[in-house]
């Protein structure tokens, strides 16, 4: 999230080195590498070679909401499996899913959590 604001923040300018975006957020530069390109690989960033090389988002940062940043990076949003819409998996505990009420809770909470990440963007990041 840090570098795609830094990106953000940077659009129109041209593109940004690796370095200095790691300097400037304090993400470690190898880390950082990696990141970016799985991000350029998501269609969110785009990069110039050179001298004057680096990355640059080609997607408005509008255009890029969090849940798809959270998703690829950190997986499931749902805190447990028997909630989940991506990676759903029957709790081996549960005797009935549909009058469990911890599920119901943690089904709320994912819920609430994906909306709110779902209109979040990185433009939003930027604004506030």
């Amino acid at each position: 999230m840090l570098a795609l604001t830094r990106l953000a923040k940077e659009v129109g300018n041209g593109s940004i080195l690796i370095s200095d975006i790691a300097k400037s957020e304090s993400i470690p530069q190898r880390y950082l590498e990696a990141i970016l390109l799985d991000l350029k690989k998501l269609g969110m960033l785009g990069s110039k070679l050179g001298k004057t090389g680096g990355y640059f988002l080609i997607r408005k940062p509008e255009e890029i909401n969090l849940s798809e940043v959270v998703r690829h990076f950190e997986g499931p949003i749902a805190l447990v499996p028997c909630v989940s819409e991506k990676a759903y998996q029957p709790c081996e505990f549960c005797k009935d899913e549909a009058s469990c009420n911890m599920r119901k809770v943690f089904k709320d909470i994912r819920d609430y959590t994906y909306n709110k990440l779902q209109e979040t963007t990185i433009l939003d990041l930027i604004s506030h």
